[in-house]
C-alpha cells in the first residue's frame, strides 16, 4: 500500500484490489485455490471483513486534506499541467473525483472547501469509513 495516497481507483482497479485481498486471506488461512469456498466463507473463517479499499480511501482523504490545507503544496498541485499538451483518448479520472464519490460530498468544490475546516473534514472521513464504502 506504499504510495496509495496518490492512486486513482477505477472500478476495475477496485475489483482487482478486492480479489488480491481475498487471495491474501486464502494464503494466510492455507485455503487452496481449488477449494470450493466462497469469499464470504473465507471472510467468516478469518473473522474479518473487507478492509483494504476503505483503508486506502481513508489514507487518500487524509492526505488530500493535508495537501489542500498547505498553500504552497496546493498551488504546485493545481499548476502541474502548465506547458503540457492534453492527451488524446479517454479522460483520466482524478483523485478528487474518487474522493467526492466516496465521501458523498456532491461536487469537488464542496470537498475542497471542507478541507479548510479540519474537524469537519475528519468527520466526513469518519462517516464514510463507518458506512463501509
Amino acid at each position: 500500500m506504499y504510495g496509495c495516497e496518490a492512486w486513482t481507483i477505477s472500478k476495475q482497479t477496485q475489483r482487482q484490489l478486492e480479489a488480491t485481498e481475498m487471495w491474501f486471506l486464502r494464503r494466510m488461512l492455507r485455503i487452496s485455490w481449488t477449494a470450493k469456498k466462497t469469499n464470504d466463507t473465507v471472510l467468516e473463517e478469518a473473522h474479518t471483513t473487507r478492509l483494504l479499499i476503505s483503508k486506502i480511501r481513508k489514507r487518500q482523504a487524509t492526505f488530500f486534506g493535508h495537501v489542500m490545507r498547505k498553500r504552497k503544496v496546493r498551488e504546485s498541485c493545481n499548476n502541474r499541467n502548465v506547458g503540457r499538451k492534453t492527451q488524446w483518448g479517454k479522460t483520466t479520472r482524478k483523485l478528487i473525483e474518487g474522493l467526492t464519490d466516496w465521501l458523498k460530498a456532491g461536487k469537488s468544490l464542496e470537498a475542497i472547501e471542507a478541507t479548510k475546516d479540519r474537524k469537519k473534514w475528519r468527520t466526513m472521513i469518519a462517516n464514510a469509513v463507518k458506512q463501509g464504502t
